[in-house]
């Protein structure tokens, strides 16, 4: 419904939807082969392709990064005492670093890096008692909801957007959202129908009415706003989705949340399957 009452401060030029979700897999049904007595030799692994494998290059990146870094250091204050503590310190870094900056969806799995940097944004409010559920299929239909917070100030459903940066973003009466030339009220209308079904498949076995935000997060050209609601769904930079959550009153107890969450984790599967 039409009726949000939003100021337009947008770009006078028009917003293309540019994404970056990878095409389906597809996989060719392999054809039965007639019963041989051939037998394929054994391969023995190597120790190059063993060095190969990605936990090795990981190592061996973060060896030479602290390597590297004690040289600098020992060179640099002539005791190779310290050089040798700052390598060390070094090769920690960037193990924690890989650690946060690693994705609980697997590599292939990935449908966009603007999930992966919202992802990032929302691991940092689990302290703070907030729990996600992360590329969640709308069953019966080929939508996807990229991110599904549940917290204490409610239950948010967030799409992440990649688009093209050389296009504006701008809002025509606080109902219409465009990227360049390209009306995204198709987008809108998906996102706001998703967490709409959420809502429904949650509060029926929750028992009660549970409400679920919508949103889109904006990567790529920036947004001449802070929070704007257009057709019932709140848009924002896609680097403002922490606060986007996180801005707002208590709504629901850590039982709820708790409840919610695993409410939400049976209703909604996983797009690419547990684990």
């Amino acid at each position: 419904m039409d009726s949000d009452n939003q100021r337009e401060d947008g770009h006078n030029a028009s917003p293309i939807w540019v994404s970056d979700r990878p095409e389906s897999e597809q996989t060719a049904a392999a054809k039965p082969s007639a019963p041989t007595t051939t037998y394929a030799p054994i391969e023995r692994a190597s120790v190059r392709s063993l060095l190969q494998q990605p936990r090795f290059r990981r190592l061996r990146n973060r060896a030479i990064v602290a390597v590297l870094v004690g040289l600098a250091v020992g060179f640099l204050v002539g005791d190779w005492r310290v050089g040798v503590t700052a390598g060390v310190i070094a090769g920690v870094l960037e193990a924690v670093y890989r650690a946060r900056s690693s994705s609980s969806v697997p590599a292939w799995r990935r449908t966009s890096v603007a999930e992966r940097r919202t992802e990032a944004q929302l691991r940092k409010l689990e302290r703070s008692g907030y729990r996600t559920l992360h590329a969640r299929a709308i069953p019966g239909s080929e939508a996807q909801i990229d991110h599904l917070v549940v917290g204490p100030t409610g239950v948010y459903a967030v799409d992440s957007e990649k688009w093209d940066r050389r296009l504006p973003v701008r809002v025509q009466m606080g109902k219409k959202l465009f990227h360049g030339p390209f009306d995204m009220k198709p987008r809108l209308t998906e996102a706001k129908w998703e967490a709409s079904q959420a809502s429904e498949l949650i509060s029926e076995t929750f028992g009660r009415e549970v409400a679920v935000v919508p949103s889109l997060a904006i990567y790529g050209p920036p947004v001449p706003w802070k929070i704007m609601t257009i057709r019932g769904v709140d848009v924002y930079q896609g680097d403002r989705a922490r606060k986007w959550i996180t801005k707002r009153e208590r709504a629901l107890t850590n039982a709820e949340i708790d409840r919610i969450y695993d409410i939400a984790g049976q209703v909604l599967p996983a797009r690419y399957g547990e684990g």
